[in-house]
């Protein structure tokens, strides 16, 4: 085969094959195709764009170019859920104790934040002592114990897709459906789970800013997930304003004990719940959404969902008294009010900004190689809909550098709109996408 010609079929608006598009990939993978030429075919594949069965081949060959986990060793029907990421996101740490209860196996991989907080991994690591790297052994027979383990992706995981990303960010080919929704769905493939929920965030604080994009990209990632025998739902939420009360790090971790505890805000449980009922029915263990979501119910109301999550964090060399002391955690040295600027109510929210604020502070990288201060964030006392007056904190922030703390409450207040008259927030679940 020729480079140049798989080029010149793109560029001319034809489909290629599976071996042509293998060979693609592994050739850049392996560093026999220059970047050029492999620019050149992105740039034509931004203009052309892919069919499904050519997106199919691309997400198959990306996930095959590196180590495909085998979970055959675990017992039952794996599940997993990937996020397309956004401020104040820390569903995984709630609804991985929830399901494992119910007796059903998460076996998770996860990746650290690159922006303005960290990943599930980061969060872990303010837990004294948790462990997120284990050997294959210990991953599987954990999740065969307990039903749960998380652990930090390895980087030889779809590695075509690391290096194509890294080629897409500089030749302007990032947003490109068919190649955006490869990308995720490489990893999660390679990653051996039987059925995928993904949460595909809409809003200020979300890649896909409109819902009209989202479900572009919901719709495009469960065919991939379907046609490749992957049982798969998409669920759109809501990220024009943070999910929750907590962004950082160590702070994300109690609120997710919180939800455990039964005390959730009433956003995140909401799409805690839907998402988890979802793998729940995945999973074949409830022949409904609502059969589903009561079986969740019961796992909070019993205490055994917080259980589960000590039993999970002790399993993998943490202090599981973290869990049941929320005080243990690392504290920021300072703790300061934020003030809105004017009485009214809280209409819009520069999602984004909410998470430059905890950049800011030192939660999230810069670089990969930042290091993440994991005390430091910002409490949400109001959220959307909400009535504040300017004699009222509207949130707090912790920080160690008074001089951040300055910079991100500067920040924080201009990223929200108050106006006089009351608007009643978005639902934080837009649409569910499925093949059925």
């Amino acid at each position: 085969m020729n480079v140049y010609d798989l080029i010149l079929k793109k560029r001319n608006g034809g489909c290629l094959s599976k071996e042509e598009i293998t060979y693609l990939i592994m050739g850049y993978t392996n560093g026999q195709i220059p970047d050029y030429q492999m620019s050149a075919f992105l740039m034509a594949v931004y203009f052309r764009g892919m069919n499904p069965q050519e997106t199919l081949d691309l997400t198959m060959a990306m996930a095959d170019s590196g180590e495909r986990l085998d979970l055959s060793g675990i017992e039952g029907i794996k599940v997993d859920k990937h996020s397309t990421g956004g401020v104040g996101d820390k569903t995984s740490l709630i609804l991985g104790p929830m399901l494992a209860v119910l007796g059903i196996p998460v076996a998770k991989m996860s990746g650290r934040g690159l922006g303005h907080t960290g990943g599930t991994i980061d969060k872990l690591e303010s837990i004294e002592g948790f462990r997120t790297s284990l050997s294959k052994e210990a991953f599987i027979n954990n999740v065969n114990q307990i039903k749960l383990a998380i652990v930090g992706q390895t980087a030889n995981l779809a590695p075509a897709d690391k290096k194509i990303y890294a080629l897409r960010d500089v030749t302007a080919t990032v947003d490109n459906m068919s190649l955006i929704a490869s990308s995720i769905m490489s990893k999660k493939l390679a990653a051996g789970a039987d059925v995928l929920v993904l949460d595909v965030k809409t809003g200020t604080g979300a890649f896909m800013k409109t819902q009209e994009e989202a479900e572009q990209l919901a719709r495009t990632m469960v065919q991939i997930g379907t046609m490749a025998g992957k049982k798969t739902y998409a669920v759109i939420t809501d990220m024009n304003e943070p999910l929750g009360t907590m962004v950082g790090n160590a702070l994300e971790v109690q609120e997710a004990i919180s939800v455990l505890q039964g005390k959730g805000e009433a956003r995140l449980t909401e799409v805690v719940y839907t998402l988890a009922a979802y793998m729940v029915l995945g999973a074949k263990r409830a022949a409904t959404i609502e059969e589903a979501k009561k079986m969740l119910q019961e796992t909070i109301t019993s205490g055994a969902a917080l259980r589960k999550f000590a039993e999970f964090v002790e399993a993998q060399g943490g202090n599981p008294e973290y869990i049941y002391h929320p005080e243990l955690f690392p504290q920021a040295a300072w703790k300061e009010p934020v003030y809105p600027k004017a009485d009214g109510y809280l209409v819009g929210c520069e999602n984004q900004q909410v998470g430059m604020a905890s950049l800011i502070l030192g939660g999230g990288r810069v670089t990969k190689d930042s290091v993440i201060d994991l005390t430091v964030g910002i409490q949400l006392n109001k959220h959307l809909g909400d009535d504040v007056t300017t004699t009222e904190p509207f949130a707090y922030i912790y920080g160690n550098d008074r001089q951040k703390i300055e910079e991100a409450k500067e920040r924080l207040q201009g990223a929200y709109r108050i106006e006089r008259e009351y608007q009643a927030p978005q639902a934080v679940i837009r649409s569910v996408i499925t093949e059925e």
